[in-house]
């Protein structure tokens, strides 16, 4: 028996549920890429699209007035947060939940575009980080940020390293 319920057929002849047209074809000549790493791409892709169009809360450094940042792993990260609860929850796990958290609206555009290149060191945004795996990094790598400050690409030739 096959799984059409008569007789067995090739692959070939087998018809196709029409599932498969909603499933992500590789592009031609191309092989798929393993353990889903197109579609975590294209799912990146997305929220980097939605964060460079969205107005995010970016909080001043309360001695400079300069956007908070800190630096781990050899980067400096921008902090930013998607509304004022997740500004307070970063608040409160700092410990400094009791002061007052000046800040400005900035477009994530603003911040990869021009704020990361200006800093002068790789740097790329932390929004949301108190969050935990809601939270999102924006790396300082080509396609996220201008390629003349990505850390993955030669400065000099635009090649990627």
């Amino acid at each position: 028996m096959s799984e059409h319920g008569g007789e067995a057929v090739s692959a070939e002849q087998a018809r196709r549920s029409r599932l498969y047209d909603y499933m992500d074809a590789p592009e031609p000549g191309r092989q798929e890429e393993a353990g889903g790493t197109a579609r975590g791409r294209r799912e990146f892709a997305a929220l980097l699209g939605e964060f460079r169009r969205t107005a995010v809360l970016v909080p001043l450094d309360p001695v400079t007035g300069s956007p908070l940042a800190a630096d781990f792993g050899g980067v400096r990260w921008f902090y930013a947060f998607s509304d004022e609860g997740a500004l307070a929850r970063f608040a409160v796990a700092r410990g400094e939940g009791a002061r007052e958290w000046a800040f400005q609206r900035w477009l994530g555009a603003r911040l990869l575009d021009a704020a990361v290149p200006a800093v002068g060191v790789p740097c790329g945004v932390a929004l949301d980080c108190a969050d935990g795996e809601d939270g999102m990094l924006f790396p300082p790598v080509r396609g996220v940020v201008p390629d003349a400050v990505a850390v993955d690409v030669d400065g000099g030739t635009g090649d990627v390293r």
